[in-house]
């Protein structure tokens, strides 16, 4: 691996503030932190030490292994807020934690990666390496996912019997493995082998990495990857059909520019596999959907691709595919790429638009758009007559298939509550994900744009006005009503990603600056090497 290569300048020169503007910003600030503290004292009183709280019936959650997800995952964020006291509090309990052992069954190693490793590691590094019981954790921790890496092949095993690990049984990589949970290990494990200075872990990831690059050129997208991959027999590209940077493969391309970062432009793998992703993507993946502004925007859709000469764009939106913006924003700078920022703010506005035509102002999982045809740019002028006419023919095409009756466009409009511009809503629930705040936090570090601020401020009064509770904060299960129902749910995500996104987009630019840390999927800032 070869020396240290100058990384381009990746935060705005920021504009001095007026007194108005840093009124108001510190204002909002203090809102955000606020609702962070209303959900860390909810979770401290009802499920402490617990993985998550349950911010209805104030119940506890484990579903991560019981190593007290919240409070790991969160730790970074209480740092940043400077609750300080609250930081050594929590860290003081890390002692209690044995991450040698787990009442499941199964692990999920993606998950405990991002959410636990990332969590001691960011926690490690922005506290000044101060706190040793961090790294020790996080040592502990790596251990033991390592072992789900002793198979034949070195591929790890994703939904891991982690005793059957621990006592040496034999063990075999997945033929049917998730793109996301094989491929979003790599800056958790980067960073762990930098700061012990012990190439295991790198030496583990690098190994899946060198197997995705071998397929990225054979699959039937040719530079993106299906969601399904075959990490038993590396000689086998998967035959999945389903392309995606929604669920179930997002991290993986999130990555590609961020591990560049961390291994401070060392080597250019991972340039090499970033720049085809996002050429196919530009080309495959991105539509201009239709509008009633008739503006200019894209979404992150879905391919379907059955055979060499049938390949289906499902113009379906995914709130987890709007990190698409940020990491199209970032890698623009990072690879000197300035017309792409155009791209990753169409990808942004995309997001946005879908948060602001909700009855409730906020973005459901998954919605069901109209893509416009031919050029992004043409063919693309509002009509509701051409709405309507999309409603019945999608609804036509899903009661053919489930044999129910035909409506009018207008009744079904009516019935399913669809703003202008969707023929369906397939999953209205809103589970507190950061993935657009995301987008909208990076571009505003890149840009200097203070208008994203604004946008951020209305994103998070809709979602703070929808999901607090007497608890902490609770997910939506349906946004297209105006007052909508919760459900019984409060992900680590929303301390640990979600309202550090919100506070950072109202904090002093240099704080975590973009040109300093490197974001993991679970919004863990990691020290980037100088």
């Amino acid at each position: 691996m070869g020396p240290i290569t100058s990384i381009p300048k990746i935060q705005a020169d920021f504009e001095p503030e007026t007194q108005e503007e840093r009124t108001e910003r510190q204002r909002r600030l203090a809102v955000v932190e606020e609702a962070f503290q209303h959900s860390w004292e909810g979770y401290k009183k009802n499920a402490w030490l617990q993985d998550e709280v349950s911010p209805l019936s104030g119940l506890s959650n484990n579903g991560y292994g019981g190593w007290a997800a919240t409070l790991v995952d969160s730790l970074d964020t209480l740092w940043i807020m400077g609750l300080k006291k609250e930081f050594a509090a929590a860290v003081s309990e890390l002692k209690k934690i044995d991450f040698t052992t787990t009442p499941l069954d199964t692990l999920n190693i993606f998950e405990t990666t991002i959410r636990y490793l990332g969590g001691l590691l960011s926690a490690y590094d922005i506290s000044g390496h101060k706190y040793k019981i961090l790294l020790e954790k996080a040592v502990e921790l790596g251990d033991m996912l390592y072992v789900a890496f002793d198979t034949p092949n070195r591929m790890p095993v994703t939904r891991w019997d982690w005793r059957n690990g621990a006592e040496g049984g034999e063990q075999a990589a997945n033929a049917y493995s998730l793109l996301a949970e094989v491929g979003s290990m790599t800056l958790e494990f980067t960073r762990l082998s930098q700061l012990t200075e012990d190439q295991k872990w790198y030496d583990a990831i690098s190994r899946v990495t060198n197997a995705l690059q071998d397929w990225q050129n054979h699959t039937k997208v040719p530079g993106l990857w299906p969601v399904m991959i075959n990490t038993e027999d590396l000689d086998s590209v998967q035959k999945n059909k389903v392309f995606t940077f929604g669920g179930m493969s997002d991290s993986l391309y999130e990555y590609l520019p961020k591990q560049h970062l961390m291994l401070g432009g060392r080597i250019d793998q991972y340039r090499d596999m970033y720049l085809p992703a996002l050429e196919s993507a530009k080309e495959r993946l991105f539509f201009q959907p239709l509008n009633p502004n008739n503006d200019r925007m894209l979404i992150s859709g879905t391919i379907n691709r059955n055979s060499a000469a049938n390949v289906k764009l499902v113009p379906q939106g995914q709130h987890l595919s709007c990190f698409a913006g940020g990491m199209v924003a970032l890698a623009a700078k990072v690879f000197e790429q300035p017309e792409e920022l155009d791209t990753a703010r169409q990808l942004v506005d995309g997001c946005l638009w879908a948060y602001d035509s909700m009855p409730s102002g906020v973005m459901p999982e998954i919605f069901t758009a109209i893509a416009c045809d031919g050029d992004k740019y043409d063919n693309c002028t509002w009509s509701e007559a051409n709405w309507h006419h999309a409603v019945s023919t999608h609804n036509d095409r899903v009661s053919h298939f489930t044999q129910q009756s035909t409506e009018s466009a207008q009744r079904i409009i009516m019935q399913r509550n669809l703003p202008p511009g969707l023929v369906e809503i397939p999953d209205a629930r809103y589970a507190l994900r950061p993935e657009a705040i995301e987008s909208v936090f990076v571009l505003y570090r890149i840009t200097g744009d203070k208008t994203l601020q604004d946008k951020a401020w209305k994103m998070f009064q809709s979602i703070s006005n929808a999901t607090r509770t007497d608890i902490a904060h609770a997910s939506i299960n349906d946004v297209t009503e105006q007052q909508p129902q919760l459900y019984d749910s409060m992900e680590s995500f929303w301390t640990a990603e979600t309202l550090k996104y919100f506070y950072l987009i109202f904090s002093e630019p240099d704080l975590i600056s973009l040109d300093d840390y490197v974001f993991n999927t679970e919004a863990h800032p990691l020290l980037r090497p100088k």
